[in-house]
């Protein structure tokens, strides 16, 4: 009988040399990458098993628990009838204002094809006509350029893509900050601090591009002071803005809220002046901005017009973060669509609840003590709308996609730092892409520049119990 180490060895991983990828079991595809020339991300031209080790002792004794044994995930699978994405399905999440990442993943989907070095330089091949791109979320913040990203984005929907943009903690953050700028309301006032320094190379990028050579009016209109007062909490929101918190946020997330505040504000003061921005110049941006994004004649007034807070496919949830029991709920009661109405009715009537609610906390949540909880009565109302796994970014992760267990639920994390800043700070070599595919014949294809190999997940062989529509 071979020991763990023997069958290890046998499955192409031991403790020495490089390993060969584990084979596929599943009969797909890989798709065909066109136009790499115009690309600096490196993509894998191989696929691999995944999960990758059979049994839960093989991953003991490989160390590498990254992802859970394929018996793990058809123990979990036991019991549940699956249903699988009756079409194509491409999910790219967490993009962060990197345009460059947007199309090597595009071109790691098979959805486009690239034809020279500009960003109107792509057609959408006849296989993304066929794809339904889930976009889940963040695609504000970090990366070098916010606008070029959401004109590329926008280009891609205008020539026809079919598209759904989910809502991420950084684009609604920025939403609630440029909408409710200058409001003194205690639910409100904080709002606009709430987007911290890593708004400010926004406001940067939109200073340089309409007011570097510009007189501006706010400067000989207000003074610092006056400008500090517009912006900022006053000196009685600390005590006022507490008892209404707790309505809707435990102590501790109320506690941790007003030093955020305090520590966003310091912040945001200082990466500005680092980068040669006065209080009158972020003003001026965010008013361009509340122009541009809030305003029904805005360029960008799409996103957040046609933003979701999730997407079903079969029986899995897309999603930016995850869920809680009451968000859970009322998928149970009323479907998906439940919680895409009530998203859209905090959207528009009460942003600072639909960002720190139970809504809010399916784009925030880590399953952290202050998120709110997502327990056994959660997981049983998921399962009993027939929702068995969550596909989710939000977790920025360096290894390509994986499959992880949370709360009793399959998660598929498909956050892979593909923007440059994350890569910066991560350490991570490279140019970052990637792309998370559902095959209508019963795969999962997980793209990284990451990983050397495709990802290929078998339905048919990790689920006893699937169908295929």
């Amino acid at each position: 009988m071979e020991s763990p180490e023997e069958k290890l060895a046998g499955d192409g991983l031991s403790r020495k040399g490089k390993r060969a990828p584990m084979q596929i079991t599943v009969d797909v595809k890989l798709p065909e990458y066109q136009g790499l020339e115009w690309l600096k991300a490196k993509l894998p031209t191989e696929g691999e098993q995944w999960p990758k080790f059979g049994t839960s002792s093989l991953l003991e004794v490989s160390g590498d628990d990254y992802d859970p044994s394929r018996e793990d995930v058809r123990e979990y699978a036991k019991g549940k009838p699956w249903v699988w994405p009756a079409r194509r399905i491409c999910f790219l999440t967490d993009i962060h204002a990197d345009a460059d990442a947007l199309f090597a993943s595009l071109v790691a989907s098979g959805g486009i094809r690239k034809t020279g070095p500009e960003d109107t330089a792509f057609e959408i091949t006849n296989l993304g006509h066929e794809t339904l791109f889930v976009f889940g979320g963040d695609t504000f913040d970090k990366g070098p350029s916010n606008l070029r990203l959401l004109r590329a984005m926008d280009l891609f929907r205008q020539r026809g893509a079919n598209v759904v943009f989910l809502a991420g903690n950084h684009d609604v953050r920025a939403l609630v900050g440029l909408a409710y700028i200058g409001r003194k309301e205690p639910h409100l006032a904080h709002l606009f601090v709430r987007m911290g320094k890593k708004a400010v190379p926004l406001f940067k990028e939109v200073h340089d591009l309409y007011f570097q050579n510009r007189r501006s009016k706010t400067r000989s209109r207000y003074s610092e002071k006056r400008l500090h007062e517009i912006l900022f909490p006053d000196a009685s929101w600390w005590d006022e803005f507490p008892p209404i918190a707790r309505e809707i946020m435990s102590e501790p997330k109320v506690k941790k809220e007003l030093r955020r505040i305090r520590e966003k504000q310091g912040e945001m003061i200082e990466t500005a002046a680092q980068l040669g921005l006065t209080l009158a110049d972020i003003y001026d941006c965010c008013l361009k901005l509340n122009e541009m994004f809030v305003q029904p004649s805005g360029e960008f007034n799409w996103y957040f017009r046609d933003m979701k807070l999730a997407h079903r496919e079969g029986s899995f949830l897309f999603a930016h973060a995850g869920v809680d029991d009451n968000v859970a709920s009322i998928i149970r009661r009323e479907g998906i669509g439940g919680i895409n109405r009530e998203f859209r009715i905090l959207f528009e009537q009460d942003l600072f609840e639909l960002y720190h609610g139970s809504i809010g906390n399916t784009f925030r949540t880590k399953y952290r003590d202050i998120d709110l909880p997502f327990t056994e009565a959660g997981l049983r109302d998921l399962h009993s709308a027939g929702i068995y796994a969550i596909v989710h970014g939000h977790r920025n992760i360096m290894r390509g996609q994986r499959l992880v267990f949370r709360e009793g639920m399959l998660n598929v994390e498909c956050d892979c730092s593909v923007d440059c800043n994350t890569r910066e700070n991560e350490g991570l070599s490279g140019f970052g892409a990637a792309v998370t595919i559902f095959e209508p014949e019963g795969a999962i294809v997980a793209i990284s520049a990451d990983y050397p190999y495709a990802k290929v997940f078998d339905a048919a062989a990790s689920f006893p119990m699937v169908s295929f529509l």
